[in-house]
């Protein structure tokens, strides 16, 4: 794998990049650029295009350092390819990071030229990835990006873009959620069930709504503290973010950012269940096995929350059939149901089942 940086004017990028060794996962290709516009890191990870275009969205945030925005790139864009793979999309994985230093001011100029700049990144690829909104970004953004590339998908309707994806995530996860009660209750009746949701964000808070309506108990949290009053709106309890965890109930939803599920987090858990929207749950691989032992049933959750990609790949194409669309987000319990049973008949646990699901896909296509 090779990472290139990449100079300021993108129309000399091709002609001058280099190419640095790194160590890091078989991505195909890493690009490295420093926005002329926005003065911000732009990173965009491709991790493999062996089922075709690159597909995977557009983050925008605050870091540390660069190298935690690389790193974060890396990572996401693996799961990317695993999530299109296992959603039997013909799309390989990527991912995009525009890195905010931690402390530096962000107004709406900024952010303008940061998407310019993004737009410029992509577009220096030849249509190897195509990006989407994400954390930090939405779809009036990519209408920006798509100032200085056409490939990028998501954007408002009334732009000619299918919009954002959120709620066909939700949707998807809500689906995940009933097949996992199946699978551990021997029903899918929410009624009477309690569970936990971290993160009441766009999926998150939708999630919410549909599940309330469920009949299911609902206790909510999140880092920001108005989301509070959704928890009012649907008479769920809220608890402390650093507490969610510690509370008794059916099932754990992560919906906020990634690697919540820690040893220590696993360890303190008392649910029977982990159904969330959250990408790269996991701190490590190793947690899977910890989750197993603990007779906890994790959805992984590149299975569980493909639903935002697979509205964005199917409706962006001619003529998408709204109710075949419906139904194959709806069909994303089944797969996590399939992945569930996987995991039981091979006594492995369901990351590994939900790897072999995805590489049997990627290895059709050689």
């Amino acid at each position: 794998m090779t990472i290139t940086h990449a100079p300021a004017d993108p129309l000399a990028a091709r002609a001058t990049m280099t190419a640095l060794p790194l160590e890091a996962p078989d991505h195909e290709r890493v690009l490295i650029s420093h926005g002329r516009r926005s003065g911000l890191t732009v990173i965009v990870a491709v991790h493999s295009t062996r089922l075709g275009q690159a597909l995977g969205g557009a983050r925008l945030w605050r870091y540390a350092s660069w190298t935690d925005g690389l790193a974060d790139a890396l990572r996401l864009s693996q799961a990317m390819t695993m999530k299109n793979a296992a959603a039997g999309l013909a799309r390989g994985g990527g991912k995009a990071v525009v890195v905010i230093p931690d402390g530096a001011p962000l107004d709406g100029r900024a952010i303008h030229d940061a998407m310019l700049d993004l737009g410029d990144a992509v577009e220096s690829l030849g249509g190897a990835y195509m990006t989407a909104e994400d954390v930090g970004t939405s779809a009036e953004l990519m209408a920006v990006v798509a100032e200085r590339t056409a490939h990028v998908c998501g954007l408002p309707p009334e732009q000619g873009g299918v919009g954002e994806p959120a709620d066909a995530t939700a949707a998807g996860v809500h689906a995940s959620i009933l097949a996992t009660l199946e699978h551990v209750f021997g029903s899918r009746d929410l009624a009477g069930r309690h569970l936990v949701i971290s993160g009441l964000g766009q999926v998150g808070g939708r999630l919410a709504r549909s599940l309330a309506a469920g009949g299911a108990e609902l206790t909510v949290t999140d880092v920001a503290p108005e989301k509070r009053a959704l928890a009012d709106e649907l008479d769920a309890a809220w608890v402390d973010p650093a507490d969610a965890h510690l509370v008794e109930a059916d099932v754990f939803v992560p919906c906020g950012l990634g690697g919540v599920l820690t040893p220590e987090v696993v360890r303190d858990l008392r649910v029977r269940a982990v159904v969330g929207a959250a990408n790269n749950q996991l701190a490590s691989r190793e947690v899977a096995g910890l989750l197993t032992e603990r007779g906890i049933v994790w959805a992984p959750d590149f299975v569980v929350n493909a639903g935002g990609v697979i509205y964005l790949d199917v409706a962006s194409g001619e003529d998408a059939d709204v109710e075949a669309l419906d139904a194959r987000i709806a069909a994303i319990g089944d797969t996590v149901a399939s992945v569930l049973r996987s995991a039981d008949e091979h006594g492995t646990t369901t990351l590994a089942a939900a790897d072999r699901l995805a590489h049997a896909r990627l290895d059709a296509a050689n």
